[in-house]
């Protein structure tokens, strides 16, 4: 079993519902982390969700790069993230491993933007991952990395678990997850899905992170990667019993006591 899980719920603030249902999972102690997305409609009530005690500092920013408009102005003019309406619409080959210092620049900015309205609205953030995972696409996440670094918060690496996952992934998976942590610092060992986790067994040690999609299952919740009628809780309870839950936020304070003690 692994040391520790970190179940986190995305897309915290994107709507009314999800903002209902990651409060409620939360307060049933099944996720016990979320990342917030600052450019939505739902974002201001999910910042004042995030100062109940339950959820107060577990709560983290999902850049966005793919959904919406965007916060910063440079990247507006940039046909690589926006279209010519100024909604996001990237086009940007997953497999890409260079931008121009334009595309940085901008990338970088909106970043900021991002950062910096959860922490006007009252969220630090415990953490950074993203929306459909942009941080996966190389330059993305190095320039995610470095700021994580700055702010002295942990990165979510690319998921590393699940069948799926063909030999060419993995080796891509790999060597992007050490850059990333070679960048940022802290992060989890392992991240997977819940249809990862109910499929194969989990990792023998370290973290590992769920990267979860909340949604009501009656009194129960299940979650949008698993089949509808599927309990993320029983999951969860099934494959990870007495494995305790935490938040990044912890793994962070534990990251910087170890650097503390090698000094």
């Amino acid at each position: 079993m692994p040391r520790q899980v970190i179940v986190n719920a995305d897309d915290f603030g994107l709507s009314p519902n999800e903002n209902a249902v990651i409060f409620a999972a939360f307060q049933a102690g099944v996720i016990s982390s979320a990342t917030a997305m600052a450019t939505m409609p739902a974002f201001e009530a999910a910042c004042a969700m995030a100062r109940h005690p339950s959820l107060e500092g577990r709560v983290g920013l999902h850049f966005n790069l793919t959904y919406g408009r965007p916060l910063s102005q440079a990247i507006l003019a940039r046909r690589t993230f926006c279209d010519g309406y100024g909604v996001f619409d990237l086009s940007l080959p997953r497999h890409r491993l260079w931008l121009c210092r334009e595309d940085r620049d901008a990338v970088r900015e909106e970043l900021q933007a991002q950062w910096q309205r959860c922490v006007d609205h009252g969220v630090r953030p415990s953490h950074i991952d993203s929306h459909q995972h942009v941080h996966n696409i190389w330059p993305i996440g190095e320039i995610v990395a470095r700021f994580a670094a700055q702010q002295g918060v942990p990165i979510r690496l690319a998921r590393n678990l699940g069948q799926n996952l063909s030999l060419p992934k993995r080796v891509f998976k790999g060597l992007l997850n050490w850059r990333l942590q070679g960048l940022a610092g802290a992060t989890a060992d392992y991240v997977c899905t819940p249809v990862d986790l109910r499929n194969d067994s989990a990792p023998t040690d370290g973290v590992l992170e769920i990267v979860a999609h909340p949604t009501q299952l009656g009194s129960d919740f299940g979650d949008a990667y698993l089949p509808t009628d599927e309990s993320l809780s029983r999951v969860l309870e099934r494959q990870l019993k007495g494995v305790p839950r935490v938040s990044y936020a912890d793994l962070n304070k534990e990251f910087v006591r170890g650097a503390t003690a090698l000094d």
